[in-house]
């Protein structure tokens, strides 16, 4: 296979980038419709323990992307990406056969830990080329292009489950990888350059770690990412009950999870816009403080039983897209925040942060999911506290930076 030494142009770039990035929030929201179809066949007596097959998913990324930035700093990005959507290929063959949760939980483990490479590593492609305001800009833009896989999983993981069962929907993630696989080493030239590879004695390792653990600004971002990956992973966990169960809209529930995904998708094309003025450290600020402005009302209304003990499908429906929302102004700033005094180490940065922040987040997340009973408001309560808390470690962060206040030039 000719090794491809042309850059790509900045469209197909972030259309890579995004496709690689989307094959997590693929291997995890295709397979809402199919929870209550596992849950029949392998957990008919405890249903809630379905919501762990997207949990085991998370947690296996979570290590995984301990191990895939270190990897891609010493071997380069392709080919650490390449082998881990293999593993990931693996995963999916095996939770496709699975005759037991345990074993479809160990099969998505397996799955996860493939999926680390391509979440973490498509970061540091990013970060080997751009920086500062502009690497923000650049992952706002591939945020853009991401949210529309997601948006739309469900529903062609409905259309599988009709027609193949939920067995077959680990069959669509294979395809998915082969075409990530393909376009990334037909298109996509190496980012990391041989003389900037470092070397994966546990020495150096243990060294580039502690620079990251021991910069208080970027544990504060970790912190912030956790709690707002924690309200995300909840979400998703119980999203599909709720439809179902609450709302007693099993079937539309694909529809919704689109229209409310392409919605939230404005918020990226807002970032994209207003990053480069505002700065991410403001928008931030302002995605995590109106969440605690929507959710705290929100609870009161509900508390007070205004708008009924269990908020309205429409309100629901609404509150939903905000957190998505959130999640597209936020996510993108914060990894770009916390890697920004990181370069030099961008693979064992992104994976330090991204795997403490993924494994605590699903720490979080999971009781929340579990605690369903048949009302939203576990959730509810669940993202106000998160936002909160994220809100004023975000506040607190901008005391701590070091970095001069000066004014954005003008774009």
């Amino acid at each position: 296979m000719a090794r491809p030494s042309k850059n790509l142009s900045l469209p197909e770039f972030v259309g890579l980038v995004a496709l690689l990035i989307a094959a997590v929030a693929f291997a995890i929201d295709a397979m809402l419709p199919a929870l209550p179809n596992i849950a029949a066949d392998l957990s008919p007596l405890d249903p809630n323990k379905a919501q762990l097959v997207l949990s085991f998913f998370l947690f296996g990324m979570g290590l995984g992307t301990l191990v895939a930035g270190p990897l891609s700093d010493s071997y380069g990005r392709k080919s650490v990406i390449t082998y881990g959507m293999v593993i990931y290929i693996v995963g999916a063959i095996l939770a496709s056969m699975a005759t037991s949760m345990e074993m479809l939980f160990l099969a998505r483990m397996i799955q996860g830990l493939g999926a680390a490479a391509p979440r973490v590593v498509a970061q540091a492609l990013i970060r080997d080329l751009y920086d500062g305001r502009r690497m923000a800009q650049i992952s706002s833009f591939v945020m853009m292009i991401f949210i529309f896989v997601p948006s739309m999983a469900p529903s062609i993981g409905a259309l599988i489950l009709s027609v193949y069962g939920w067995r077959g929907i680990f069959g669509g993630f294979v395809v998915f990888a082969l075409i990530c696989i393909l376009w990334l080493n037909l298109r996509q030239p190496e980012t990391l350059r041989p003389e900037n590879r470092r070397s994966m004695k546990p020495a150096k390792l243990w060294e580039a770690t502690v620079e990251v653990v021991s910069n208080r600004l970027v544990l504060a971002y970790i912190a912030v990412l956790t709690l707002g990956f924690g309200q995300m992973f909840a979400l998703l966990s119980s999203i599909q009950q709720i439809y179902e169960v609450t709302y007693d809209k099993a079937e539309s529930f694909p529809f919704w999870f689109l229209i409310g995904g392409l919605m939230s998708g404005l918020a990226t094309v807002f970032n994209a816009a207003l990053v480069m003025r505002l700065g991410m450290r403001r928008i931030a600020i302002f995605a995590f403080g109106a969440q605690v402005v929507i959710s705290g009302g929100l609870l009161v209304l509900t508390q007070l039983h205004v708008i009924g003990a269990v908020m309205p499908f429409g309100v629901f429906f609404l509150w939903q897209v905000s957190v998505f929302a959130m999640a597209g102004l936020v996510f993108g700033n914060l990894n770009a925040l916390a890697l920004e005094p990181l370069g030099h180490i961008a693979g064992i940065a992104s994976s330090v942060i991204t795997a403490a922040s993924t494994i605590l987040s699903i720490a979080i997340a999971a009781p929340i999911g579990l605690a369903f009973r048949g009302t939203p408001n576990p959730l509810l309560i669940g993202t106000l506290i998160f936002s909160t808390v994220a809100f004023v470690l975000m506040r607190s962060a901008r005391a701590m930076d070091p970095t001069p206040k000066t004014k954005p030039p003008p774009v």
